[in-house]
């Protein structure tokens, strides 16, 4: 899915010339099987500032766009090396990063948005992952006897930070259904089943500690949402793709403002590259399927067949569309996540003068 961007960023930069590449028609031979951003790699931009990356990401289906460009070499088209380093949540990618272990990271907005609005210099470069239906779910085990969400008062729903994207997304579906935000218990350090991870239920572990009964529901994405469903025996109990934030963004490509400043040229061929993977994450579920049975480990987002052949998929956008970040931004304010009313602009690439080199490909 093509969304219009900042044409005067290097994420819009990107987006314009994947806009021009596709208008052209040019013939590809990627995996994409069709008109693909990819087969116009590499790019011409100036020689990279650095070639090796340490990124991190969280290994959900809203990251899908990277492990597909990963898979296909793309990154490596652009003479970059990716280390690719699994993350619990955004939080912890967001500690890594401002220490300067990782150079780019992909994660859920919530977590970008707080740390943005309480002076964090963090830029979002590409967005990552929109909402779709069956992406993100509520899971209860069939012996709770949790049929509706007004059951689930009084009750500990696992979501893997607290006050993230997932907490964001739960509390707008109670309210949207009458049913008080306040009334849910969400995983803090207090609590016996979150306190043992530092107070959030990583993915990975949700799933076990829902059939042990140590939280009565699990808030989970794809591929976890399927992995429950198929080893466990989980059965949805809400969609989260509704009211508020149907379509809503979930997922971005963020950097420290002095990275950026730094590095405009690795930058550029970072985008490049990703802006492919999104292209094709978007329109081959093949591909995205292969992607995440290469991973290395199930703690890498690893899946099989089995799981990657029923897993719902996002829409990946290219570029930025600042009006739908700002839904984010919105929605966090009328939930308390922010004390005050958000520009997301300031935090969009870019916020200074740089000078990225103009996108242009080595052929077509």
């Amino acid at each position: 899915m093509f969304v219009k961007g900042k044409w005067g960023s290097a994420a819009g930069a990107v987006a314009l010339a994947a806009a021009t590449v596709l208008a052209a028609g040019c013939s590809s031979t990627s995996a994409s099987g069709g008109d693909s951003i990819a087969v116009n790699l590499p790019t011409n931009y100036g020689p990279a500032e650095t070639t090796t990356l340490n990124v991190g990401v969280v290994p959900a289906m809203d990251s899908a766009g990277f492990f597909v460009a990963q898979n296909e070499d793309l990154f490596a088209k652009e003479g970059l090396t990716i280390h690719y380093i699994p993350e619990t949540s955004s939080e912890t990618a967001i500690a890594t990063q401002l220490k300067g272990g990782l150079q780019i990271s992909a994660g859920n907005y919530v977590s970008y948005i707080q740390a943005a609005a309480t002076g964090d210099p963090l830029e979002v470069i590409s967005e990552g992952s929109v909402m779709q239906q069956g992406a993100q779910t509520i899971f209860v085990m069939p012996k709770s006897h949790i049929t509706t969400l007004s059951q689930l008062k009084g009750k500990l729903v696992g979501v893997n930070a607290p006050g993230n994207i997932d907490y964001l997304l739960d509390v707008s579906v109670l309210k949207e259904n009458g049913i008080s935000p306040t009334s849910v218990d969400f995983p803090t350090t207090k609590d016996k089943a979150s306190a043992k991870y530092g107070g959030a239920i990583p993915f990975p572990f949700m799933a076990g500690d829902l059939a042990d009964g140590e939280i009565a529901a699990a808030t989970l994405p794809e591929p976890f949402a399927s992995v429950a469903e198929q080893t466990i025996g989980a059965v949805p109990l809400t969609d989260l793709n509704q009211g508020a934030t149907t379509d809503f963004p979930i997922e971005g490509y963020v950097v420290t403002k002095a990275w950026a400043a730094a590095n405009p040229n690795t930058l550029s061929r970072f985008l490049a590259a990703l802006s492919a993977g999104q292209e094709i994450a978007d329109t081959n579920r093949a591909e995205v399927e292969k992607s995440f049975e290469d991973l290395k480990a199930p703690q890498d987002g690893q899946v099989s067949p089995k799981i990657a052949a029923v897993m719902a998929l996002d829409s990946y956008p290219i570029g930025i569309d600042e009006t739908r970040l700002q839904r984010v931004a919105n929605v966090m304010f009328q939930f308390g996540l922010l004390k005050s009313q958000y520009n997301v602009s300031s935090m969009v690439l870019p916020s200074a003068d740089f000078n990225f080199s103009p996108f242009a490909v080595s052929g077509s």
